[in-house]
């Protein structure tokens, strides 16, 4: 089979396709034809050794994957071959074949088409930990979400709709500020060019931040919070992890709280 592979640490495009033998289920485990891989900030950040965690070189990024199960090992009840399934390898997905525990994959709903299926998992799972059972949102409160056009970012604007809050987005593009504002966004915010917290204010401020991006826009977003507001710390794609006043959570009585799902 093929697979891409990772020998050295670098940028994406040094990664290289490379012949593997099959693989052959364990117990507990399935062999997934996969169907469709997600590509993540987490397997950017992985590939390049910017993660936390560094998996032994050489290895084969990828790791949300969708597909078909084709070979099952002992003890494995939940799961047949030709079952379609959604699941979290961590790392192997990019490859037309994955060996993996059978507990982190489940069926496919039928509702979801395979590519679907490999960009939800980490994104949707993310988000609804993050504002379900860390900020348990509340509905019709206000939910800021910095860089609303991203996975995490539709996927938080999506779930705070449905939970009956309002949405403030925030992104950089134009087209993705209209991409927010069809998906139900009350406001779309161009948070390079306007004052976002003036802005955000100016909207009666943000019950909640969704903040999958760090750098120089956390800070002018927590001063926009509303009392009792908490700030979901997510992620850091702008590069640089931010240090915020933390008299500003004593003056707005709010918290910053992590959300590491994994």
């Amino acid at each position: 089979m093929k697979a891409i592979q990772c020998s050295a640490f670098g940028a994406p495009e040094t990664l290289t396709l490379v012949d593997m033998p099959a693989p052959m289920p364990g117990a507990g485990q399935v062999v997934v034809d996969v169907k469709a891989c997600g590509a993540n900030f987490v397997d950017a950040l992985l590939v390049q050794g910017l993660y936390q965690v560094k998996p032994p070189l050489p290895y084969f990024p990828g790791n949300e994957v969708s597909g078909v199960v084709s070979a099952v090992g002992d003890g494995v009840n939940h799961l047949k071959v030709g079952d379609e399934v959604m699941g979290l390898t961590m790392v192997g997905g990019f490859a037309e074949q994955v060996v993996a525990q059978a507990l982190t994959f489940s069926k496919k709903p039928e509702g979801l088409s395979f590519p679907q299926a490999a960009a939800f998992l980490m994104n949707y799972c993310t988000v609804s930990y993050a504002l379900d059972d860390i900020a348990e949102i509340k509905k019709d409160e206000a939910v800021l979400i910095l860089g609303a056009g991203g996975g995490v970012g539709l996927a938080a604007l999506d779930l705070a709709i449905a939970r009956g809050a309002k949405v403030i987005a925030t992104a950089a593009s134009e087209e993705k500020r209209a991409l927010c504002l069809e998906m139900g966004a009350s406001h779309a915010i161009d948070y390079d060019k306007e004052d976002l917290k003036a802005r955000v204010k100016e909207l009666g401020g943000a019950d909640i931040i969704v903040d999958p991006v760090g750098g120089k826009y956390t800070e002018q977003a927590f001063r926009a919070i509303n009392p009792k507001g908490r700030h979901l710390i997510i992620g850091f794609a702008a590069g640089d992890i931010p240090r915020i006043p933390v008299n500003l959570a004593l003056l707005k009585r709010a918290a910053s709280m992590g959300v590491d799902w994994g």
